[in-house]
């Protein structure tokens, strides 16, 4: 029997990365569980974020005896991935990080902006990647507190509103010296609004996200198995109410079935 792929997010932003994992490996079979009950992440602490990564971790290998694992969360990879590749040595484990080397490959002023979450930029693991760049590009790191739960919530002249006042916070966009020309989304529910963000930050800054990176990646740690010409599932679990991640599947990943909730 084949065995799908688990990925979690604190909500529906993880649908991002489950998009293009399922472009890269159509053939696989997922499992996706939004811990919205539990969110947001990106405005709680350690432990929080630890313990229900462990649980729902846990979940997945007992339940669904996964091959592979995707934490579709930049706050839960910097939070958790370390115990979670402690406490489970032979599954594949891949996270998801802000992608600032991509953008310094990209960036022609050399300034670079990213926006995540709190958690994300107050990591350890995140000052460790900014400072092995250091003095390669000037990052304007801009918290975006709210941003993800007005996403969650679909709330259009929120999202709007947060998108225009944090980019404003950020700096000068464009492409002229001086000018932020590379904008980092690093949180994975931030694709979803690049439309908001592009008002913003004008036709030439370039967005920058993970799902491609990932789903790669992904790739490459699957364990040896026989393929398959048959489409994969896909199976949406949800901590809180099941109706939001819903109807973000049907509108963002084009999948109409029914969420089961998952009391964790």
């Amino acid at each position: 029997m084949k065995r799908p792929i688990g990925v979690f997010d604190s909500g529906i932003g993880g649908l991002s990365i489950l998009k293009a994992l399922r472009a890269e490996l159509p053939h696989e079979d997922f499992v996706y569980v939004a811990d919205s009950g539990h969110a947001p992440y990106g405005e709680r602490n350690d432990a929080h974020v630890i313990n229900r990564s462990s649980a729902i971790t846990a979940h997945l290998l007992t339940l669904y005896n996964i091959q592979a694992l995707v934490i579709a969360c930049n706050t839960a990879t910097a939070a958790a991935i370390a115990t979670l590749r402690l406490a489970h040595p032979q599954l594949p484990i891949i996270g998801v990080e802000p992608a600032l080397k991509p953008a310094l490959a990209l960036s022609q002023t050399r300034r670079i902006g990213v926006m995540a979450t709190r958690g994300t930029l107050g990591s350890a693991k995140f000052g460790a990647l900014v400072a092995s760049l250091a003095g390669e590009a000037e990052f304007s790191c801009q918290p975006c507190d709210g941003l993800a739960d007005a996403i969650e919530r679909q709330n259009a002249p929120n999202i709007e509103a947060l998108c225009t006042y944090y980019t404003g916070a950020m700096g000068r966009f464009g492409i002229n010296i001086g000018e932020i020309d590379t904008l980092v989304l690093g949180c994975t529910h931030y694709p979803f609004v690049s439309d908001a963000l592009r008002k913003s930050v004008g036709p030439n800054v370039q967005l920058i996200d993970t799902g491609e990176a990932v789903a790669r990646q992904t790739r490459r740690q699957l364990p040896e198995h026989c393929g398959t010409d048959s489409v994969g599932t896909c199976r949406l679990l949800c901590t809180g109410d099941p109706n939001a991640l819903q109807h973000a599947a049907e509108r963002w990943l084009r999948l109409d079935q029914p969420v089961n909730s998952l009391l964790l």
